[in-house]
């Protein structure tokens, strides 16, 4: 089993993770994977197993764009944490 992050970034009010991610589909977020790697887009939807589908997708290797992807699918199990995204993609 894995430990999931969810960092809540610009909320005030206490709220589950579970309130907090479903408020945030359709809204800009980071997804930092356990490898470091960092994917940045527009969150699509996702599951109980935190798969997670992104559009806009950008990949980010150490702080560096290395690509860029239309739509992007993460498994669940790769995921360190989700955040929401302070600037619009």
């Amino acid at each position: 089993m894995f430990t999931i992050f969810l960092l809540f970034i610009m909320t005030t009010r206490k709220q589950t993770p579970s309130e907090f991610l479903k408020q945030i589909i359709g809204r800009p977020v980071v997804v930092k994977l356990n490898s470091g790697v960092d994917y940045r887009g527009v969150l699509a939807c996702l599951d109980g197993y935190m798969n997670i589908v992104l559009e806009q997708t950008e990949e980010y290797v150490s702080g560096e764009l290395k690509n860029k992807y239309g739509d992007a699918f993460i498994r669940g199990n790769n995921v360190l944490y989700i955040s929401t995204q302070r600037k619009k993609i």
